[in-house]
Formats: structure tokens, sequence, C-alpha cells
């Protein structure tokens, strides 16, 4: 079937050229300008994802997706400036599945899309290789729960994005073998998307940082310069 995708952004240029890029993909999408008259909409008529702008006026998408959260799961990816990352971290908090920082590709905007709606299907389907009969990953003090989307280190949740969710997810299934960045490109995106190799590089630097905020000392995810990455199970 067809996703809809929500966008919620008081920039007109960004609404009109992502949904053309959108529908170009065969998505179906809506389109609000802010927060407020998205709000009722999400909530009475769920799209399967919706992407929001965080700086927003009347209500910001910080306050639009507590407010959603409150009545619906839907899958939310934010819209974020650069140097936002407190709202990242908040966002996430608050039950945010991604971001993306402005200025940012349309291709890997899609991408990132796309393996969101990819885990949410497969969470949901009955039987098979869905992400509940997974069951949890434990790879020492690394625990992770694919059904739910939840990770935690000797105890202590740790927020990820779906993308870093699933690169840290490839690492841990195979704990000691190198995965090749071109690997993870592949577990993270899964689609015709070219995404360099300085992209899978930030995605381990944030997923180590969140790790070491909550152990310092953390190190399972090694590099092997000129092969790629490895997670090492203690």
């Amino acid at each position: 079937m067809t996703a809809t995708i929500a966008l919620v952004d008081d920039d007109r240029n960004i609404l009109t050229s992502v949904s053309i890029a959108l529908q170009a993909e065969g998505f179906l999408t809506r389109v609000y300008s802010d927060g407020e008259a998205a709000l009722k909409a999400l909530t009475d008529n769920p799209p399967d994802l919706a992407i929001f702008d965080i700086k927003m006026p009347r209500m910001d998408g910080l306050e639009l997706l507590r407010r959603l959260r409150e009545k619906s799961r839907v899958p939310v990816i934010f819209l974020t400036s650069k140097d936002d990352e407190l709202d990242e971290a908040l966002g996430l908090a608050m039950g945010a599945d991604d971001y993306i920082a402005k200025p940012f590709s349309q291709r890997l905007l899609i991408a990132r899309i796309r393996a969101i709606l990819r885990r949410t299907e497969s969470s949901a389907a009955p039987g098979g290789e869905d992400a509940a009969a997974q069951g949890p990953i434990e790879r020492g003090r690394l625990v992770m729960d694919p059904a739910r989307h939840r990770v935690s280190w000797d105890g202590h949740d740790v927020t990820l994005t779906v993308t870093e969710f699933l690169i840290l997810e490839t690492l841990a299934q195979r704990p000691g073998i190198v995965k090749t960045r071109n690997q993870l490109m592949d577990a993270a995106y899964q689609d015709d998307i070219y995404v360099d190799d300085r992209t899978i590089d930030s995605h381990i630097k944030r997923v180590r940082r969140k790790f070491r905020e909550v152990d310092a000392g953390f190190d399972s995810i090694e590099t092997l310069y000129g092969a790629g990455y490895r997670f090492s199970e203690e």
C-alpha cells in the first residue's frame, strides 16, 4: 500500500519541494504550515509517518510531538538546524524516531523515511522475521530490543535514532566480525541511495558519544582503519 507522509513546516518552499520529491517516489503527502493546524488532523487521521520542523511559530515541533504522543505512536522525523543537538536529544527522548539537519539531501531524507517505514511494518507483521520474533539482542552490557526500539547499556537507557539503531544492531548481531562502511550503509538505508563514508563515520561518532554519556569508558565499537567497524562484546 502507498504510504502517506505528513509534512509540518512554516517554510512553504520546503513543504513544496519535499512534497514534490515524495510524490515522485510514490508517496502520498499532506502538508501543514503550523503545528496547531496539524495536530487535530494528525490525531484524527494519522499518516504512516510525519516530518516536523522543530522551529515553528505558535506551536513548535517539540510541543507538537509531545501532544501527538498523548494519542498516537505515528513515526516522526525532525528537521533541525545543525546546531540544535539539545533539541535533537530532547525530541528523541520524547519519542521522535529520527532527525535530519537542514540543509538536507532529499534523497537522504527519503532513505530515512523508507528505513523507518520498513521497521514499522516488520514490527507489526504477524509471524515471519519481524522485529518481535527476533527477540532482544544481549551482548555483554548491551541490550537491544528491536520490537520496542530500545537500547540499554549496563541498565541505563540510551536513545538512538532509527539509523543509529540499525547500524549498532548490525554490529552487535555478530560481535568481533568487521563490518565495512558499505555493509553498514546497506543495513541503514537498503536503497539505491549514495551515502559517503563520512556519513557512516558521523553516525558512529554520535552513537559512541551517546553511550559515553552513561559510561565514560565505553569503547565497545572499534575502528579498524581501512576496514570498517566491529562490536567488541565485553
